[in-house]
């Protein structure tokens, strides 16, 4: 297991997020907005100016986030966070995973983040059937590209748990489609990261970190990681014993008064650490 994060999550400056990185040993980040601006939506004069900034800290790209199928399919009533990127319309999702996946050749990412359009209810057979078509009209280009789709358990999405998302991927063959375990965001559906898991385990590609307590209204409040109620603890040792190697990517989400995001971010990262080293001392 390695640490990684996402970057404008540390801070919308590159630079200062880039030294955060590197002040824990991290190798490779994602990116998702850089400078205020949605990848997906970035110029080349961005994509080259972030393509320098990695080369000056020696850093490679592990994942692509992108906003790609973050659009109403099942007649959605609520939305989830953009994070700088504009909805586009379900015609344009082929196009914007075509650029999507350019982006990720720019930076030789291996992997590129999607999702499962805006929760609408349950996952029924016939929007799982849907979601699958949707997938095999995309798996195409991502072969061609030979880059990876990442599938995202997102709270907002209409696969939001790690039952949900072993449910779909069990349905698929494709080696260029992995999924992208959360446990975050399943807490936020009332799954425990340790069931989550054991659902998703087998397809799992890439995890993303951040950790939340339950308020009395039901909503979910995050915080520094380890200091919540996802049992970190617990769970880095069940990824363990999986025989997980790849990322532990940090989405700090955590506000902290009187911090900066790159300082809770740092405060995030080191519990991981530690959590981390505890592990491989246990094991």
């Amino acid at each position: 297991m390695k640490l990684s994060v996402i970057t404008d999550e540390v801070a919308d400056d590159l630079r200062t997020a880039l030294q955060v990185a590197c002040e824990f040993g991290i190798d490779a980040v994602e990116l998702r907005t850089v400078w205020g601006v949605n990848l997906a939506q970035a110029d080349d004069e961005i994509l080259r100016r972030a393509k320098a900034l990695l080369r000056e800290f020696g850093l490679r790209v592990c994942s692509i986030a992108t906003p790609v199928f973050k659009t109403d399919l099942f007649g959605a009533t609520e939305r989830g966070p953009m994070h700088a990127a504009q909805e586009a319309d379900l015609a344009v999702q082929i196009p914007l995973l075509q650029r999507c996946l350019e982006v990720a050749a720019f930076f030789d990412a291996p992997l590129i983040r999607i999702f499962a359009f805006w929760r609408a209810g349950e996952l029924t057979p016939e929007r799982e059937a849907q979601i699958l078509r949707w997938l095999e009209r995309a798996l195409p280009y991502a072969e061609r590209a030979e880059v990876m789709l990442g599938l995202e358990n997102e709270h907002s999405c209409q696969v939001g748990t790690g039952a949900e998302l072993a449910q779909v991927l069990s349905k698929t063959q494709s080696p260029y489609l992995v999924g992208v375990w959360d446990p975050g965001n399943a807490f936020v559906l009332g799954e425990t990261a340790q069931a989550g898991y054991a659902a998703v385990q087998p397809y799992v590609g890439h995890i993303h970190i951040k950790d939340g307590v339950r308020l009395p209204n039901g909503s979910v409040q995050w915080v520094v990681v380890g200091q919540g109620e996802v049992g970190y603890a617990e769970h880095f040792q069940q990824i363990a014993r999986s025989g997980y190697q790849g990322y532990l990517s940090l989405e700090t989400h955590a506000r902290v008064e009187g911090l900066s995001q790159a300082e809770v971010s740092r405060q995030c990262l080191q519990a991981m650490q530690t959590l981390i080293q505890a592990t491989a001392g246990g094991n």
